[in-house]
């Protein structure tokens, strides 16, 4: 399945050039970045590693209710209902810029989501990044003032 990122998770080699890309996108990219921020479940699997190779700190945006501590929650509409996410309230300081990562993008839902958690602590989002866009479901066009970026692209 062209979504699916478990057989690069298997293979080390390949999970290795995954990073090395992303850090180099970020690296190209960006001159200063504060932290990555993750979301649950998959971009907990690439974030850590991605802010580690740059040499800043890892945050991860949950699934309500798993987070210790105060937090800021949003709701949003998922295809089949509703979801909500957090973050902790003193995850990141007004200023603060961020990127935020995932395995995919289909609907867009999720990381608008995550963005809109992102501006409620003024933090500053200089992108979102996926390793999967699902092109067809249109998911970037949500984004709209966000800057987006997928490494493999499928209609």
């Amino acid at each position: 399945l062209c979504s699916d990122i478990s057989p690069l998770l298997k293979d080390p080699a390949a999970f290795r050039i995954l990073i090395d890309l992303l850090e180099d996108h970020l690296r190209a990219s960006f001159p200063k970045i504060d932290f990555i921020a993750g979301l649950d479940s998959r971009g907990f699997l690439i974030g850590p590693p991605l802010a580690q190779r740059l040499g800043i700190g890892f945050v991860p945006i949950r699934k309500k209710g798993k987070l210790p501590g105060p937090t800021e929650s949003v709701s949003y509409a998922l295809e089949y209902g509703k979801a909500e996410l957090e973050i902790q309230s003193d995850a990141v300081e007004a200023g603060q810029k961020v990127v935020i990562v995932d395995d995919l993008l289909a609907t867009g839902g999720t990381m608008c989501a995550a963005c809109e958690l992102m501006k409620r602590l003024k933090a500053e989002v200089l992108e979102c990044l996926v390793i999967i866009e699902l092109k067809l479901l249109k998911g970037s066009e949500k984004l709209k003032s966000v800057p987006f970026h997928s490494l493999l692209q499928y209609d």
